[in-house]
């Protein structure tokens, strides 16, 4: 079982309602990945500001962004008792309805897209290249399509 310990820093209280479905996402991520054991993370939801100061503090690039994953181990090999906590997720909100109109999408979709991003980060994928990219977005898909279709 996968947990999720969420914390609003905004007054954005627009996708609060959407618990059940991250509990969803996170079931599907448990079952596609075969995870043997239980963990938690974090999910923090936060503004533009906040997600720049964080963005320019850890990962020297001062502009905001619309998610960050901070994984406390590489990957899933890293860890030997998943019922610890594995990272935490800042999501930036008011990119939310942003991306959600470039990509055509509804803001309650893209929100549980960033948050399935950021907890296959977590758990040590990533896009530096196109083989990485096409497996992580492959295994995004697949978590995301019955939950919150396009």
């Amino acid at each position: 079982m996968v947990k999720t310990t969420l914390i609003n820093q905004t007054e954005n209280k627009d996708f609060i309602s959407l618990r059940s479905k991250i509990t969803k996402i996170n079931t599907k991520v448990s079952q596609s990945l075969k995870l043997p054991l239980n963990f938690t993370y974090s999910l923090v939801l936060v503004n533009s500001e906040t997600i720049q100061t964080i963005n320019r503090d850890y990962r020297h690039i001062d502009k905001p962004t619309d998610v960050i994953s901070f994984a406390y181990n590489d990957g899933i090999e890293a860890y030997n008792d998943f019922s610890e906590e594995i990272g935490d997720i800042f999501i930036n909100l008011d990119y939310v309805n942003k991306q959600a109109i470039d990509y055509g999408h509804s803001p309650q979709r893209e929100y549980l897209f960033l948050i399935t991003h950021g907890i296959l980060h977590l758990l040590g994928y990533d896009h530096q290249n196109p083989e990485d990219e096409k497996i992580m977005f492959d295994l995004q898909k697949e978590i995301l399509n019955d939950i919150a279709p396009r």
